[in-house]
């Protein structure tokens, strides 16, 4: 038998002032277009924003729906937003927030394993890694550099 260690690493910033004001301004959209989230069912809002290459910003909230799962989340919202109208354009960074209308998210929320593996297919395709900036409703925001910080073990197209 043989251990494997892997290691990852995050850079954590106390508040979006903090942030580069780049990243300011998208986190802002995240916030923003979580507000128009729908989620009658979880009450949990989630908002996106997408910084790509041409400098365009796409966003995407949650959309819950009564046949679950039929619903998205804000990531995938925003990256097939992305993909279907600026295709072959690289996505660059993504911000995301949730808030809960039930209990307060103080601590970042990262994005959920469907999520991770949509991001992984377009970080994978682009062959350049996707900055990935999370944060609750409040509190610290988290940086990773790839997503390979949240899933190291991507399954891609090359197992098929």
């Amino acid at each position: 038998m043989k251990e494997i260690s892997i290691t990852t690493s995050f850079k954590q910033y106390d508040s979006i002032k903090e942030l580069p004001s780049q990243i300011q301004e998208l986190m802002q959209e995240a916030v923003t277009i979580r507000k128009t989230a729908y989620a009658p069912y979880s009450n949990f809002r989630v908002g996106a924003a997408l910084l790509l290459e041409n400098n365009k910003v796409v966003c995407g909230s949650n959309q819950e729906n009564a046949a679950y799962p039929s619903g998205l989340c804000a990531e995938r919202v925003a990256i097939f937003y992305a993909g279907a109208n600026y295709p072959g354009v690289r996505i660059n960074k993504i911000a995301i927030t949730a808030a809960s209308d039930i209990n307060p998210t103080t601590e970042p929320i990262p994005p959920c394993g469907a999520c991770r593996q949509s991001i992984a297919e377009y970080e994978i395709q682009q062959g350049q890694p996707i900055e990935i900036y999370f944060m609750g409703e409040t509190g610290v925001i988290y940086q990773s550099d790839s997503l390979k910080n949240l899933l190291p073990f991507m399954f891609n197209k090359k197992f098929l």
